[in-house]
């Protein structure tokens, strides 16, 4: 069952805010803003299925929970550290670097 956060975010049952309708995260839409520095209006660009006020209402329920929001991204960038770690070198990499095509 999800749980209406505001008219544009639902609260998954896992505690997970989606975009209400999509299967966009909140979280998507706050790590284009972070990583990209995109603005609603180049979101809605990249994502013409969202609407601005959908957009506004992740960037604000971000802003409204950005230390625990923060701390799941953060928890993401070590569980992909952690799996790049755990993978070893690439060898795709290994034979471009080789050929001279990587540093």
């Amino acid at each position: 069952m999800a749980i209406t956060a505001s008219p544009h975010i639902e609260v998954n049952s896992q505690g997970v805010a989606y975009l209400a309708g999509t299967q966009t995260k909140v979280i998507e839409v706050a790590l284009d803003r972070l990583a990209h520095h995109w603005d609603a209006d180049e979101i809605q660009r990249q994502h013409p299925h969202l609407s601005l006020a959908q957009i506004h209402s992740a960037l604000a329920y971000y802003y409204d929970h950005q230390q625990e929001l923060d701390r799941e991204i953060e928890d993401q960038l070590q569980r992909v550290g952690k799996v790049r770690n755990d993978l070893g070198p690439s060898s795709i990499r290994q034979k471009l670097r080789a050929k001279g095509l990587l540093p």
